[in-house]
């Protein structure tokens, strides 16, 4: 039986594992992943898309144009009625179509470019902490130790249950049937609503092959569904099966919403839907993942490389676990509004008569695109604990955006002031530039540019002042160690 050792090892390659594997790469921290399936390959299309706050924190690593050249790009994201976020103060003021299985592909190619070890076929089946370290045995590989173990595993999360965590929430009410298959008659495409929900059907990019979504199914329905089954339901849905059949992919999911009551224990964390499952109402889930990565990276690699303490990793679920709540919650109100009797419907004109006003516009598409995130930072500028805007500056050395000082993942000291005004400051990217357009923020509009920013490798603001203000010191210690 061989042991290999690594700093961190992530249970699962989906997108919140991958990201997460990519992003303690970057700061110089060993780590692998160990996944259950052989290959990457996903069938189906699963997740849909990225969300504009996903697609800032790729911009911030320098990747985005990869995803931007395989996707689709909409400028409108979906809360019960589809909301218009094409006038937000983003360069990704959209929603960007792209199948999970080439978010996938994008990010196991980046953290293959990063040299992360991926051990595939192998299942995490034990756990065993110390005081130092975890050690995993895998069904297929043996023993393997590292000094932290981070779930990545999805929401029927093995490391989760192993470690103990509770998993509370709400049990299903409904479930759906979601497959891609051929059909010999003409589908229908678009959505159909009868007593039992909104039905959906859509062409593929082949022009063969048929999306279908079912909706109302037996919320206690457990395993894949078989194609007699979709038939029965398209039947009875539709008034024909369509002459269903060659499924490429035939999968279910539910209404179950549940959190995990804490993301740490020990010196396992979780991530990702092990940490947090809803129904995918808005295509938040995925996002919600890799924004969980980006916020646990950099406090991950400090703890293990003893820059900062492991009380920093308490931030990690102070900061993640209000955000997935909210999704949470969000989700939940989608799914009551989704209801088929023509009562729920009449709320539902009032939400759509709310949501096309211009406010509730842009807090609702704020919140589904995760540009309205505040960490609780304490009182001060309106950029404290919120995400940094993409502002054009310019350097000594030319014109270049603030994600572009991103792209090392590591904490940012710009100075819009004096130039040289922090020269002793240490353990943080000092950069001198200047500004001279509107620094702006969704929902909130134009605020005042403090003359300096302290930015963390997730791109949100820790600190703003000025060379004499309060509270740098105190900052930096605090998030980027004594």
């Amino acid at each position: 039986m061989h042991t290999s050792e690594h700093d961190v090892i992530i249970a699962g390659a989906g997108p919140t594992g991958l990201m997460l594997a990519a992003e303690l790469a970057l700061a110089g921290v060993d780590a692998a992943i160990v996944e259950r399936k052989p290959m990457q390959d996903r069938v189906g299309a699963r997740a849909g898309g990225l969300h504009a706050r996903t697609l800032e924190l790729l911009d911030q690593r320098g990747i985005v144009d990869r995803f931007l050249a395989q996707g689709k790009t909409h400028p409108r994201v979906g809360f019960h009625v589809p909301l218009d976020i094409g006038d937000f103060p983003t360069r990704h003021n959209y929603l960007l179509a792209l199948p999970q299985e080439r978010t996938e592909r994008l990010l196991a190619a980046w953290a293959d470019e990063l040299h992360v070890p991926i051990y595939r076929g192998r299942d995490v089946r034990g756990i065993a902490c110390d005081e130092n370290g975890v050690d995993v045995t895998t069904t297929q590989g043996g023993a393997m130790r590292a000094r932290w173990l981070v779930g990545c595993d999805g929401g029927r999360s093995t490391v989760r249950k192993l470690a103990g965590i509770g998993f509370p929430g709400w049990d299903a009410s409904t479930s759906w049937i979601i497959a891609e298959v051929r059909m010999t008659e003409k589908p229908v495409p678009g959505f159909r609503e009868d007593a039992s929900g909104r039905h959906a059907m859509s062409v593929m990019e082949d022009g063969e092959t048929v999306g279908v979504v079912l909706a109302g199914r037996d919320p206690h329905a457990a395993g894949e569904p078989t194609l007699d089954e979709l038939a029965a339901g398209l039947k009875a849905a539709y008034g024909t099966d369509f002459g269903v059949h060659s499924p490429t992919w035939l999968s279910r999911f539910s209404d179950a919403t549940r959190q995990a009551d804490t993301y740490r224990e020990g010196r396992i964390l979780l991530a990702g839907d092990a940490a947090h499952i809803h129904p995918p109402l808005g295509g938040q889930g995925l996002n919600l993942g890799v924004q969980d990565a980006v916020n646990l990276g950099w406090k991950l690699a400090q703890v293990v490389k003893g820059v900062s303490p492991d009380t920093l990793l308490d931030t990690y679920q102070s900061e993640r676990h209000p955000a997935a709540a909210r999704v949470l919650r969000n989700t939940i109100a989608q799914g009551v509004l989704r209801r088929p009797d023509a009562r729920t419907a009449v709320l539902g004109e009032f939400v759509a008569e709310m949501l096309a006003m211009d406010e509730p516009r842009k807090r609702f598409g704020a919140m589904i695109s995760g540009l309205d995130i505040r960490h609780g930072l304490g009182d001060g500028h309106p950029l404290l604990g919120r995400r940094m805007p993409d502002l054009d500056i310019v350097t000594a050395i030319g014109p270049t955006r603030v994600y572009a000082l991103l792209h090392e993942a590591r904490p940012v000291l710009l100075n819009l002031g004096q130039p040289g005004a922090f020269a002793g400051v240490r353990r943080v990217k000092r950069v001198d530039a200047t500004f001279a357009g509107v620094c702006e923020l969704p929902v909130i509009g134009a605020v005042p540019m403090p003359a300096a920013v302290l930015i963390r490798p997730d791109g949100h603001v820790a600190w703003a002042g000025d060379a004499g203000a309060a509270g740098l010191a105190e900052a930096l210690g605090a998030w980027f160690g004594a």
